[in-house]
């Protein structure tokens, strides 16, 4: 039998009694600079493509580009990471009175 772990608690998640959450992320270089005035007949997607399919010495740049991730998530990580996708610290709310 297959066991699975949560990544966020490390918790094993028992799956005859719970459900196993799973999440999925990419990060990937944004295009935003491109200059309307550039040539039209480049194939931008080719060159994106020959760019993470060189050699594993280059890696690295890969890395930099796009990068796609998958975790195991338990019933409350999962909760705990949807009010917080972006791990921020919540600001501390202070207690005014009703004056």
């Amino acid at each position: 039998m297959i066991h699975f772990t949560c990544d966020c608690c490390k918790r094993v998640i028992d799956l005859d009694h719970e459900v196993r959450y799973v999440l999925r992320m990419e990060v990937f270089a944004a295009a935003d600079n491109c200059d309307a005035s550039m040539d039209d007949d480049r194939d931008y997607l080719q060159e994106i493509e020959d760019i993470l399919s060189r050699d594993e010495a280059d890696e690295e740049l890969g890395s930099d580009v796009y990068q796609e991730v998958r975790f195991d998530l338990c019933a409350e990580c999962r909760e705990r990471f949807l009010s917080n996708p972006l791990g921020r610290i919540a600001a501390v709310e202070l207690g005014f009175s009703n004056n």
